[in-house]
């Protein structure tokens, strides 16, 4: 299947899962995962009309965010610039885990991190956007599952990570994010969703922190639908989008 008509798939069915929770398809974002995914793909799902991308890692990042050939055509057919192509709008998101001696590069790279899980990854990456004078922008990720795989911090030490980030200059806290473990019925994934939605809402009720959480970075290419209907914001979806990894 081509690209754009998967693309065009993901968007009937993330409109379809709005309506039903009784939102508005346009509050969600498309996340496109292009772990081992090429540069050519990647325009191609540029030239369908997504602009955001997430990464797992920083190196195989650093290629892509970096290529000059990534570029967003210009719609303007009597621009006098001299290519058609105008500088690129693209947001790159990183949304695997985040090690301390890779933070200075992640600050370089990506918009939006998502995996923010501990003081110390917290205070490296705010150390690191001060050097360059950028407010970096984060999530912090929950472990809601007992996986050993998975990252995140607990419930129990959400709210003291949340209360210290909101204290470092040079980082926006925008939300949450979370990986509940896989299931073939997507269904078994739902109250993993509904918790991280729960968190959140209680955390801006009781203003933990000095920002109003809004982003709930959850679901992915199986069950980004349940999500949806949970309050995911942003969906990471790679497989339904560029087809199964190679």
């Amino acid at each position: 299947m081509e690209i754009a008509e998967a693309l065009r798939l993901v968007q009937g069915k993330i409109v379809n899962s709005a309506l039903r929770a009784g939102r508005n398809p346009a509050e969600i974002k498309i996340i496109a995962v292009t772990k081992t995914v090429s540069i050519e793909h990647i325009q191609e799902a540029i030239d369908a009309g997504l602009r955001i991308f997430g990464e797992n890692r920083v190196q195989e990042a650093q290629k892509k965010v970096t290529s000059c050939k990534l570029q967003v055509a210009s719609k303007d057919k009597d621009s006098l610039l001299v290519t058609r192509y105008s500088l690129p709008k693209i947001e790159w998101h990183l949304i695997g885990n985040l090690q301390r001696n890779k933070a200075k590069y992640a600050v370089q790279l990506f918009d939006l991190i998502h995996t923010i899980d501990s003081i110390g990854i917290a205070e490296e990456v705010n150390k690191q956007a001060e050097k360059i004078g950028k407010t970096q922008r984060v999530l912090v990720q929950v472990k809601l599952s007992k996986e050993e795989t998975k990252h995140g911090v607990s419930e129990e030490d959400l709210m003291p990570l949340l209360e210290m980030i909101s204290n470092l200059r040079n980082l926006k806290l925008e939300g949450l994010m979370t990986m509940p473990p896989f299931f073939d019925d997507p269904e078994k994934a739902r109250l993993y969703f509904r918790r991280l939605r729960e968190l959140r809402d209680n955390i801006n009720k009781l203003r933990v922190t000095s920002y109003e959480l809004r982003d709930l970075s959850m679901g992915m290419s199986n069950d980004f639908e349940v999500a949806i209907e949970e309050g995911a914001t942003m969906v990471r979806v790679g497989t339904a989008i560029f087809g199964v990894r190679r």
